[in-house]
């Protein structure tokens, strides 16, 4: 059966209909899911009757898997994949997942769980449809800049709401400190687009002090988060999304008054991140190979 990919909007995003996420994919439809990837940056599939470890399987088509998290730990008897749960914390802030290593997820599955009755929603945006939006003096600027990108910081947990189980969360996300320089603008390796690689990670500009930095970021990132960039994906029981973690950024909203919400995270190693001149990426501490293997080739 052969796929069918509608988009839902003009920006961002895709449902895939005719493929069973149970089964291993024909070469020809892993090829035109990539494909699809490389439009939409983000697809939606049903996954009834998927598991754990078909979430991998299906994963596994695109690359070798990361292990759940560089700190954080995995659903018991699968180191791969990575419990979101709202009872472990909410990632209510726009990010690009795990940029504070060398070379984060090229992708990320996220299956769902436990869907609370209303809200919860995901956000995912387009990063390049923000770059081309930039004026060009702006993108001509962003062009030369790297940002440090580091987890040293909670970006889910405002200060003023720690208590002892949050302090415990952040103590184990920080447990071993990442600190990575990467280029404000990305380079595809598949298409060739630029995007803004930036997000919550991303705390400072190289070269400017830290009240510069935030003042250059916010700008930059409000050109992510324009609505015309953004899908808005309610959630269903038993569906999957996979998302293009080189070119996008996500958030997931908090307005589901405290009901549980449960996602399973399966992201796929990534290459080291170039600029526009070919400039790789750079680790300044933190060593995170027991996380990803790094993709040579994409």
């Amino acid at each position: 059966m052969s796929l069918e990919i509608t988009k839902l909007t003009a920006r961002i995003g895709a449902r895939v209909l005719g493929v069973d996420l149970t089964r291993p994919l024909a070469p020809e439809q892993a090829d035109a899911i990539r494909e699809a990837l490389n439009v939409h940056k983000a697809l939606v599939f049903a996954a009834d009757g998927l598991d754990d470890a078909g979430q991998q399987a299906f994963a596994r088509h695109f690359g070798d898997l990361t292990t759940a998290h560089p700190t954080v730990g995995a659903v018991d008897g699968a180191p791969n994949v990575l419990p979101v749960d709202s009872e472990r914390g909410r990632a209510n802030h726009w990010h690009t997942d795990v940029t504070f290593v060398l070379n984060p997820p090229q992708a990320s599955t996220l299956r769902s769980i436990t869907v609370p009755s209303y809200g919860g929603e995901t956000l995912i945006a387009n990063a390049a449809a923000a770059y081309r939006d930039l004026p060009e003096p702006l993108r001509r600027f962003a062009d030369t800049l790297w940002a440090e990108h580091t987890n040293d910081y909670d970006y889910a947990v405002p200060d003023e709401e720690i208590d002892e189980e949050k302090a415990a969360q952040r103590a184990r996300f920080t447990s071993i400190t990442y600190r990575t320089a990467h280029p404000v603008v990305r380079v595809h390796p598949l298409t060739g687009e630029r995007g803004l690689f930036i997000g919550g990670f991303a705390q400072r500009i190289a070269g400017l002090s830290v009240g510069e930095s935030r003042k250059v970021l916010d700008l930059l990132q409000a050109y992510v988060t324009r609505p015309e960039n953004i899908l808005r994906h309610r959630w269903a029981e038993n569906e999957l999304v996979l998302f293009d973690n080189r070119i996008t950024q996500h958030y997931a909203i908090d307005n589901y008054d405290g009901q549980p919400r449960r996602l399973h995270r399966v992201t796929v190693a990534g290459d080291v991140p170039v600029d526009t001149e070919g400039k790789e990426s750079y680790s300044i501490k933190g060593d995170a190979s027991h996380y990803t293997p790094v993709l040579t080739a994409a």
